[in-house]
């Protein structure tokens, strides 16, 4: 059976055959990590985790942009709010996220300029009709976001705007994936790759880990039956021992990526050494302007101080990014940590894995 072929993504009678061709598999003891938070959302929505027998485990992993960024890159964005004649621009769910001494909700609410936006483009515009003041957009993601804030940038080039600032903090996916795959603590058996980063990078770009690491590796979509043909695919590779890339979102994947998302990435951007909450320094994992756009580059114009970053005390926030504990087992889930009172991103960001849980799991065990 060609189990990628099916054009009939929410059909629940594909769905249940699905479950049971999972099910008929003698499987033991498997634990998978979905990489993405829009695939921790879509798993938790449909109930998908209970569909499955108790051999299969799925694990989240650090798939969330907002909650991998670092505690210092949220205290840096903090302390450029701070800054006079200054409007920060930023996504909504970094507002909320705690900083060792503020937040930029907080920072609102005492008067400083902080608006919400839904693009780069809207921050430009903020910047074109406030040339007396210093607009900075905060830019967090993964490859998937990058492009468009590089499209930005050059925008912001040729319109000559001389008063419009990026505070990058994007990360890589794949180089975070080949650090997990050497922790020692690490227990994983296959992985469900990100399908929008997926998009834009290509397949290929995970062509090495799986050769170096033996992991196997199976690219999905969000719907119901591509998670769950993720899930048999991985279970197959596991069950006969084999370790292969395996595409089951072609619909959208290419080989290659986005050719052209990922020259302009390039051509603004250049890879860096970035800190990942949870897992720490991961060589040429983060991305910084290049000298080119320097001049749009706020962590190079503003000098800010950062005091030293502290993580929000009782948080298991990095613990719950890389797969090593589920929410329930954090002493302040669903107690001190809450979507209205958050202690750390994971409950903050609308992909975050506490939020999922909180939202979705009655189930204490898995």
């Amino acid at each position: 059976m060609d189990i990628f072929s099916s054009a009939e993504f929410r059909d629940p009678e594909i769905a249940g055959r699905l479950v049971r061709e999972i099910r008929k598999i003698n499987a033991r003891g498997i634990s998978l990590m979905e990489v993405c938070g829009t695939h921790t959302m879509a798993i938790f929505r449909t109930g998908i985790r209970s569909l499955l027998p108790d051999s299969i485990r799925l694990v989240s992993g650090p798939g969330c942009p907002v909650c991998v960024t670092s505690q210092r890159e949220i205290d840096t964005f903090v302390a450029l709010a701070g800054m006079k004649d200054v409007i920060i621009t930023t996504f909504g769910d970094l507002i909320r996220v705690p900083g060792s001494r503020s937040s930029l909700q907080k920072e609102r609410a005492e008067g400083r300029d902080i608006r919400v936006v839904y693009s780069i483009v809207d921050a430009i515009d903020i910047a074109r009709k406030n040339p007396d003041k210093k607009v900075i957009f905060l830019g967090v993601g993964f490859e998937t976001t990058a492009p468009t804030i590089a499209a930005g940038l050059i925008m912001a080039k040729e319109m000559k705007l001389d008063n419009f600032y990026a505070a990058c903090a994007h990360k890589r996916v794949p180089p975070a994936l080949k650090a997990l795959l050497k922790s020692p603590s690490m227990n994983i058996d296959g992985f469900l790759l990100p399908g929008h980063v997926s998009v834009i990078i290509g397949e290929e770009a995970y062509r090495s880990m799986v050769e170096t690491h033996r992991i196997p590796c199976v690219i999905t979509g969000f719907e119901p039956t591509d998670i769950l043909q993720g899930i048999l695919a991985l279970v197959i590779q596991i069950n006969s021992g084999q370790a292969r890339l395996e595409n089951a979102y072609s619909r959208a994947v290419l080989p290659q990526g986005n050719p052209r998302a990922m020259k302009m990435l390039y051509q603004v951007f250049e890879s860096e050494d970035a800190e990942w909450r949870g897992i720490g320094v991961i060589q040429n994992s983060g991305l910084r302007i290049r000298n080119e756009y320097r001049e749009f580059d706020a962590l190079r114009y503003f000098d800010v101080f950062v005091d030293e970053s502290t993580e929000p005390k009782g948080c298991s926030c990095g613990q719950v990014l890389t797969g090593t504990i589920t929410p329930l087992q954090c002493p302040l889930f669903r107690s001190v940590c809450t979507p209205e009172e958050p202690v750390g991103p994971c409950m903050v960001s609308t992909e975050g894995t506490c939020a999922a849980y909180y939202r979705f799991s009655t189930d204490q065990g898995r």
